[in-house]
C-alpha cells in the first residue's frame, strides 16, 4: 500500500510540474482571447521566454534577471502581435503563427552566435535557477502516515514558479470577474462597438491584455529553461503553447476549468512518461514513440469528442474597425 501510494504521489507531482507552463500560457490566453486577440503566438512566447531567462542567467547568474528578461522580451513581442492584428487590423492567427516561426529559428541563430552550442545555452548552476523550496512544516509532518507524504511529496517541494502559477489562476479570475477593468474586457470581446460608443478605447484595452499574456507566458518560459531543466534546448516548448490553447478552450475560456484541462494533460504527459519500459501483459513494451505520441493524441480525442459546443467570445479573431 505504502507503494502505490508514492507511486501515486510521484505521477501527481509530475503532473503539477509538467502542468505549470500550459497554466501560464492558458491564463495568458484566456486574457488575450477574452479581449478578442486570437494568440497562436503562446507557442513562440514561451520558446522566447525559455531563450531569454536561461540565456540572461547564464551570463549574470541571476535566475530573478532572466525572469525579467523573459518577461521583457515577451512583453515586446506582445507589441508587436498588438502592432500587427489591433492597430492595422491585421489577421490574427497569421501575426501569431510569424512569430512562432521567427521565434524557432531566431533562439537558434542566437544561441549558435552567443554560446557556440549548436542553438543550447550552458547549463546552469543551481543558484542560477529556480530550485525546489520547502514549505513550512515540512520536517514536522513528515512523519504523519499518508498526510504527511501528501504535504512532503505533493504540495511542497516544487519551486517558486509553480506556487505563483496557481496565484495566476486565482489572480486571473478576480481581474476578470471581480473588476472593472475585467468587465470591460470581457465586454470588449463580446461587442467592441458598444464599449468604444462608452467612450472606451477599445485598442488601448486589447493591448493591455496582450501585455499581460506577454507577462505570463515570460513567467511560463522561465520555468521551462531555469526551473524545470537547467538550460535552453532547441524547440524545448515543445507544442506546449498549442496544448495550453487547447486547455483554454476545453475550459471554454474560464480560468479554473482551463487550469484542471491543463492538469488533465499533464496527467497524460506525466503517466506517459511513467509507461516508459514498462511491459504489459499480452501487448509487450510499449514504443517510446507512441508513448511520446499519446499525450498529443488525447488531446485531439479530447477536443473532439468530450469539450461540447466551445463557444469563444464573439468578437475573438475579429478586427475593430471604429465606425465614423
Amino acid at each position: 500500500m505504502e507503494f502505490a501510494l508514492t507511486d501515486i504521489l510521484s505521477i501527481l507531482a509530475a503532473t503539477i510540474r509538467v502542468s505549470t507552463p500550459l497554466i501560464f500560457a492558458a491564463m495568458a490566453g484566456i486574457f488575450s482571447e477574452r479581449s478578442g486577440i486570437v494568440d497562436i503566438s503562446l507557442e513562440g512566447k514561451l520558446l522566447a521566454g525559455a531563450f531569454a531567462a536561461a540565456s540572461v542567467a547564464a551570463v549574470t547568474g541571476s535566475p530573478w534577471l532572466g525572469l525579467l528578461a523573459a518577461i521583457v522580451v515577451n512583453m515586446l513581442l506582445s507589441l508587436i502581435h498588438g502592432f500587427a492584428s489591433i492597430t492595422h487590423n491585421g489577421d490574427q492567427v497569421v501575426s501569431g503563427v510569424a512569430i512562432n516561426i521567427i521565434v524557432s529559428g531566431l533562439t537558434v541563430v542566437l544561441g549558435m552566435a552567443w554560446f557556440h552550442r549548436a542553438g543550447q545555452t550552458p547549463t546552469l548552476p543551481s543558484d542560477a535557477r529556480f530550485m525546489p523550496i520547502h514549505l513550512p512544516g515540512t520536517e514536522a509532518l513528515s512523519h504523519i502516515p499518508i498526510l504527511g507524504d501528501i504535504y512532503t511529496k505533493l504540495i511542497s517541494g516544487h519551486n517558486l514558479l509553480v506556487y505563483v502559477a496557481f496565484l495566476s489562476v486565482a489572480v486571473t479570475w478576480w481581474v476578470l470577474f471581480k473588476t472593472r477593468f475585467g468587465l470591460r474586457l470581457r465586454a470588449v470581446g463580446e461587442n467592441p462597438n458598444a464599449v468604444d460608443t462608452a467612450g472606451i478605447s477599445v485598442a488601448f484595452l486589447r493591448y493591455r491584455a496582450v501585455l499581460i499574456a506577454g507577462i505570463l507566458t515570460g513567467i511560463g518560459g522561465t520555468y521551462i529553461s531555469i526551473a524545470q531543466n537547467a538550460s535552453f534546448i532547441r524547440d524545448m516548448s515543445a507544442g506546449q503553447g498549442y496544448i495550453a490553447l487547447a486547455a483554454m478552450i476545453f475550459g471554454k475560456w474560464k480560468p479554473l476549468p482551463a487550469m484542471f484541462a491543463c492538469f488533465l494533460f499533464g496527467f497524460l504527459d506525466a503517466l506517459a512518461m511513467r509507461l516508459q519500459g514498462v511491459s504489459l501483459p499480452y501487448v509487450g513494451e510499449i514504443p517510446v514513440q507512441f508513448i511520446q505520441a499519446s499525450p498529443y493524441i488525447l488531446t485531439v480525442i479530447l477536443l473532439a469528442g468530450f469539450v461540447g459546443r466551445a463557444v469563444a467570445p464573439k468578437a475573438d479573431g475579429v478586427p475593430y474597425v471604429k465606425e465614423r
